[in-house]
C-alpha cells in the first residue's frame, strides 16, 4: 500500500511540475507575436546628405540575407520604365538585403499583390550590426520585369553627381562596373539570386 501511494505521489508531482514549467498558452501567444513583429531598423543613405531611416518587419533573418517586408510612400511621382507605370505609393515590397553586396533586390507588389517586377538599388555597401541595416545608395537603379526585360535607371542622376562633386570618378565608375555586372547576369540567367523566389507576400 505504501508503493502505491509512493507511486501515485511521484505520479501527481511530475504532472504539477510539467504543468509549472511547461509555456502557458498566453506566454505561447506572445511569443509568436513576438516573432511575427520582429523589425530591422534600416539606415538608407544617398550622399550629399539625404537619409532614410525605417523600421520594417522581418521576414526572414539569415545572418548574410535579411529579408523584410514594407511598402512605398512619399514618392512625388509614380515610376514608369518603358512606359509601363512599376511603382507608386501604397505599392508593397519584399527586399532582400545581402550583407557585404553592392545590391539589394525589391520584390514589388500592386495594392492587389499581383507582382510587378524586380526593383535593384546600386550600393556602395551593406551592412549589419545587431538590428540595424546600413545601405548607402550609388544612384543607379535597374528594374527587371516579370518576363526578364530588365533597364538601367537614374543614369542621368550619377552624371549630375558627378558633375557637382557629389561622387569623385572611382565611384561613377565602380556604380557602373556594378550595374554592368547584374545586367549581363539578368541576360544569362544568373539574376536575381534564387533566394529572391523563395519568399513572397505571404512569407
Amino acid at each position: 500500500m505504501t508503493a502505491i501511494l509512493f507511486f501515485a505521489f511521484c505520479f501527481i508531482f511530475n504532472l504539477c511540475s510539467l504543468f509549472l514549467h511547461y509555456p502557458r498558452t498566453s506566454t505561447l501567444i506572445r511569443i509568436m507575436d513576438n516573432k511575427k513583429t520582429m523589425k530591422i531598423n534600416l539606415i538608407y543613405k544617398r550622399l550629399p546628405n539625404r537619409v532614410l531611416k525605417r523600421s520594417d518587419e522581418i521576414v526572414a533573418d539569415l545572418g548574410k540575407v535579411i529579408v523584410a517586408k514594407s511598402h512605398f510612400e512619399g514618392m512625388l511621382a509614380p515610376l514608369r520604365v518603358n512606359g509601363i507605370e512599376v511603382i507608386r505609393n501604397g505599392y508593397m515590397m519584399i527586399y532582400f538585403a545581402f550583407i557585404g553586396k553592392n545590391y539589394d533586390v525589391l520584390k514589388v507588389y500592386d495594392e492587389r499583390g499581383n507582382f510587378k517586377g524586380l526593383y535593384v538599388d546600386v550600393l556602395a555597401y551593406t551592412k549589419r550590426e545587431g538590428n540595424v541595416l546600413q545601405m548607402l545608395d550609388l544612384f543607379l537603379d535597374i528594374f527587371i520585369f516579370p518576363d526578364g526585360r530588365a533597364f538601367l535607371l537614374d543614369e542621368d542622376e550619377l552624371e549630375m553627381a558627378l558633375n557637382y562633386g557629389v561622387v569623385d570618378s572611382e565611384t561613377f565608375d565602380f556604380a557602373y562596373r556594378i550595374a554592368r555586372e547584374i545586367l549581363e547576369k539578368v541576360k544569362w540567367g544568373e539574376f536575381p539570386p534564387d533566394i529572391v523566389w523563395e519568399y513572397d507576400l505571404e512569407g
